[in-house]
């Protein structure tokens, strides 16, 4: 049976830009009125990203908010938690996500009373949190990791400590088979990541043979064993850059294509499809638009307040993260 879909296949910009709308030409000059810095994740529409003065994945940005020191707002185009970080390391500073009900289903799967309740029936439990998670999660753990840096986070826990690895499973799962540590895996999971798989992979594969298989290990275990490389989205930045093919399969969120095609010129990016279509969105990314954002700009609003207690909570596993992947 054949895809019922095209493949969705971007060329790469080759450094031809479209020229700013009206509205990306307010927004820069609303940063530059309100002195704002505007990070943007790599799932934002090219659009959002155009405007940008980061672009990155969640290890990328959470150093990007820390190091921060000369703007007076922090605006942040992601979803919910990815704010929440962004004041967590800077408190002094007024944050603002442009649609404040841009939320994270894998974040959600992870309820700060339950894991409290696990915690206080396993008190050996060395919680390593991924970033999609609360605030109130973070302050719950003995460390946060990224997809970026999972690896290298696990491999500094201490050896006589049994990890509980929350929220995602899938990222969890694959973090176990690199590093060999034994971890209880909470069961959560992205949306988005886990409709791709390896019926629709191997079509892609059949219609751009020799065409490396990208992977973001929030994919299910069989899609990341049909990958050619499992990483996180900027690792996926790297290795497009370096590697002499000249086309690749992308089987995360298709706007980090976005990315891809304004920053590695000369090359091809096949979309990851899914069963029911050529591309994978997420519905929470999607709710950040330009307008949002310029609104947000003109009204600096909403605003990500949160209580000092929870947030110094919170920072102290965030910084042990930041330390350990130097």
């Amino acid at each position: 049976m054949n895809t019922p879909f095209s493949l969705k296949v971007y060329d790469s910009l080759n450094g031809a830009l479209p020229p700013l709308t009206p509205i990306q030409e307010e927004i820069l000059r609303l940063k530059k009125e309100r002195n704002a810095i505007l990070l943007v994740h790599n799932y934002q529409s090219a659009e959002i990203q155009r405007v940008a003065d980061y672009v990155g994945d969640s290890l990328g940005l959470a150093y990007q908010a820390e190091e921060e020191k000369n703007a007076d707002v922090i605006v942040f185009c992601g979803v919910h938690f990815m704010a929440e970080t962004a004041k967590i390391v800077n408190p002094g500073k007024k944050v603002l996500l442009p649609v404040v009900e841009a939320g994270c289903s894998l974040a959600d799967s992870c309820d700060a009373a339950e894991l409290a309740a696990v915690k206080a029936a396993n008190p050996n439990l060395y919680v390593v949190a991924y970033i999609n998670c609360s605030a109130a999660v973070k302050a719950l753990a003995d460390v946060i990791c990224t997809s970026g840096n999972a690896k290298k986070i696990v491999e500094h826990v201490p050896a006589d400590r049994e990890i509980l690895f929350v929220p995602d499973q899938n990222l969890g799962s694959w973090v176990a088979s690199q590093t060999g540590r034994k971890m209880r895996l909470w069961p959560g999971s992205c949306y988005a990541h886990v409709l791709f798989s390896v019926n629709e992979i191997r079509r892609a594969r059949e219609q751009f043979p020799g065409a490396p298989v990208l992977v973001h290990p929030e994919c299910v275990e069989s899609v990341r064993e049909a990958a050619d490389v499992v990483c996180s989205t900027e690792k996926m930045v790297n290795f497009c850059r370096e590697s002499s093919a000249d086309t690749f399969i992308i089987v995360t969120e298709t706007n980090m294509i976005s990315r891809l095609r304004a920053e590695i010129p000369g090359k091809k990016f096949v979309a990851g499809p899914t069963a029911t279509c050529a591309c994978n969105e997420c519905m929470f990314m999607k709710m950040n638009t330009p307008e949002t954002l310029r609104d947000c700009l003109r009204n600096m609003s909403p605003e990500i307040v949160m209580d000092e207690d929870l947030r110094s909570r919170a920072y102290v596993p965030l910084k042990r993260m930041l330390e350990w992947s130097k």
